[in-house]
Order: C-alpha cells, then sequence, then structure tokens
C-alpha cells in the first residue's frame, strides 16, 4: 500500500515540503486514541532474540533511524512507535542556523536514492533540549553533533564541547559528525591530528559526569584504504566506542539518473540504493582490518532484509536506515527483524 498509493501520491510533491508535511501528519495522527497502541501492534517486534547488547546499552532489536531524519528531536516519541530499536537526532549545532539555499533535497527516483545539500539545518541545542525534556523514555537516542559553519575552524572544538556537555544529560550516545560534504569549511574535520584533538576533549568532558556516554565516528564511504587505516588507529589509541558507516557520498558512479539531471542538481551527498556495496566494502575492511576491535553502526543503502543482512554479516553490530524509511516506508523495520529471527 505505501509503495504503491502513499509513496506515489508524495513523490509528485518537493521531498522538503514532503518531509514536514509528514511530521505534522504524524504529530496529529498521534493524539487520537488508542492510534498508538494500533501502530503497534501493526509494526512492532517484541522478541529477545532480537536485542543486542553493545557499549553498555541494549537496544531491543539492531534496526535504528539514521540522524538527519529528526534533526530536532520532534517526532522521536512518535517514530519509536513504529518498531525501531534506537534513534539518532541531528545533527545538531549549537546555534540556529539555516543551511543552504533551497532547493536542496532531491530524489533520483530511478536509483532509488537521494541527493542532498541541507548543510546542517537545525533549530540549535536550545530547541533540540526543549524537545528531550518531553521524552517518554521509550526508545534509545543518540545525538549527532556538529558545529556551526560561521565557526572558525580555530573554535569547531569549543561547537562540538557545547553540544556534548549540554546534550550529554538527555541522550544515550554521541556521533561526531565528522564527514558531512554539504559544508564548505569541514577539510579541517579530515585531518586525523585533529580528530585526535577532538575526540580527547569530548572524552575529556565525558569524565565530568557520573554516567559516561559512549562516543561513535561517523566516517565517509568514500575513504580510500589508507584513509579506512587511519580510521582503525584513530579508535585504536583514543578507545571510543566505535564508527558509523557511513555518511551520504560525494561520487556518481553507475547511476542509471541521466548526467544532464545530475549536472542540474549540483552538488550534495548521495545516499540509498547507490552507496549500499560501497558502505558494505567500508563495513567489512574496517571489521576485518581490525579483527572487530570496535562497533560499527551500519548505514547505507538499506532497502530490503538482504541489504539489512548482508550490513550485519559484514561485521556491523546495528544498522541505521533513513532513504530506505523514505522508499519502503516504515513497513521495512519489521521486515528486517522477521527476516533476522527466522535466519
Amino acid at each position: 500500500m505505501y509503495k504503491y498509493i502513499i509513496r506515489s501520491l508524495l513523490f509528485k510533491f518537493d521531498p522538503e515540503s514532503v518531509h514536514y508535511f509528514i511530521f505534522n501528519v504524524v504529530k496529529l495522527a498521534f493524539k487520537v486514541p488508542f492510534f498508538s497502541n494500533i501502530i503497534k501492534f501493526f509494526f512492532q517486534i517484541k522478541d529477545p532474540r532480537l536485542e543486542r547488547r553493545l557499549f553498555g546499552l541494549k537496544f531491543d532489536n539492531p534496526v535504528g533511524l539514521a540522524a538527519g531524519f529528526d534533526k530536532n528531536a520532534v517526532l522521536y516519541n512518535e517514530l519509536a512507535n513504529f518498531g525501531f530499536g534506537f534513534i539518532e537526532i541531528g545533527t545538531v549545532t549549537p546555534k540556529y542556523q539555516m543551511g543552504n539555499p533551497k532547493k536542496r533535497l532531491f530524489r533520483l527516483e530511478n536509483d532509488e536514492a537521494l541527493i542532498n545539500r541541507m548543510g546542517l539545518n537545525n533549530l540549535g541545542l536550545d530547541s533540540l533540549i526543549s524537545n528531550l525534556k518531553k521524552n517518554k523514555n521509550k526508545i534509545i537516542i543518540g545525538a549527532n553533533i556538529g558545529n556551526n559553519t560561521q565557526t572558525r575552524p580555530e573554535k569547531y572544538t569549543n561547537d562540538y564541547a557545547k553540544c556534548f556537555e549540554t546534550l550529554h544529560p538527555y541522550v544515550n550516545y554521541f556521533v561526531l559528525n565528522v564527514s558531512c560534504p554539504n559544508v564548505e569549511s569541514h577539510s579541517k574535520l579530515n585531518d586525523k591530528d585533529y580528530l585526535f584533538k577532538l575526540i580527547y576533549e569530548m572524552k575529556k568532558l565525558n569524565k565530568k559526569f557520573k554516567v559516561q556516554r559512549p562516543i561513535l565516528l561517523k566516517i565517509s564511504p568514500d575513504l580510500n584504504d589508507f584513509q579506512l587505516d587511519e580510521v582503525i588507529s584513530l579508535i585504536s589509541e583514543t578507545k571510543i566506542a566505535g564508527v558509523i558507516a557511513c555518511n551520504t557520498s560525494i561520487l556518481r558512479e553507475d547511476l542509471k539518473t541521466p548526467d544532464k539531471d545530475l549536472d542540474a542538481i549540483g552538488s550534495g551527498g548521495l545516499s540509498g540504493k547507490p552507496i549500499r556495496s560501497r558502505s558494505t566494502r567500508v563495513i567489512k575492511y574496517l571489521s576485518n582490518k581490525s579483527n572487530k576491535a570496535f562497533s560499527i553502526i551500519g548505514v547505507g543503502g538499506i532497502h530490503s532484509p538482504e541489504d539489512a543482512i548482508e550490513k550485519l554479516e559484514a561485521g556491523a553490530d546495528l544498522i541505521q536506515i533513513y532513504t530506505g524509511f523514505v522508499y519502503e516506508g516504515p513497513g521495512i523495520i519489521k521486515k528486517i527483524n522477521k527476516a533476522l529471527l527466522n535466519k
């Protein structure tokens, strides 16, 4: 029903406008008495065999929602009813920022993909905290944090620190977003020496709290083997919890979408089916080369149970979906969990 009726209708309109329209509809729907119970009945699977324990947390199942969907923690309580095992909010920056000019989100329907150059648009920490105070503790929440685009490179760490300290009481784990391709000022975040400094600063802040939060690094699918070796070395030395592999890609390889349409769209991060194999390769390389020394959350091109199992067999401990959620609908979560139970 979703793919042939609802999606067909929604895909006739601008993707960013549809995104916020859906948010409003879902918010309104969950105000109807017993609606949440109906959604849980149709979409959730509760089974101890699906549970995963990772970096001190217990996940009801391994299927999470990737950062970028609920940037401002507006809908996480409602989304929890659809069967996710965890939800990652953000990317959040200390201050509100508008992001890049519109139009900045594009569908590649022939490729079942998206291109975005949102530019880390978000309402900032104050708004996010206000929403997180409404947490009904239904689900594990991760915070994906970054720096404001107007922040000077020498002050990047201050932005991450502000996010980390402020959000620490409200979330279960942190992700340092150092691989967003949609802002111009992130070259410093690709520097290994700087990443050491950034991670150690976050670890120092972490120790101030009675309960310390796991810290992960979100990396690009476009890294070569040498760069992946640097990631392994970085995690080995800093002893953070692990990585999220991967973010969106700047590459445009083997797409069905005509070049003229891609040229018209311009720059941005590619997500969805075209980056499935690239993401899986990164996961497998990190897992094998490190001898499974750290946790990996796999994301990129998961549109089916088979895609999810591929990521897990490559070495991922958990998985996240975003573009697959858009193209396949909320039923994909249950399908993946059912497939895992039947393996």
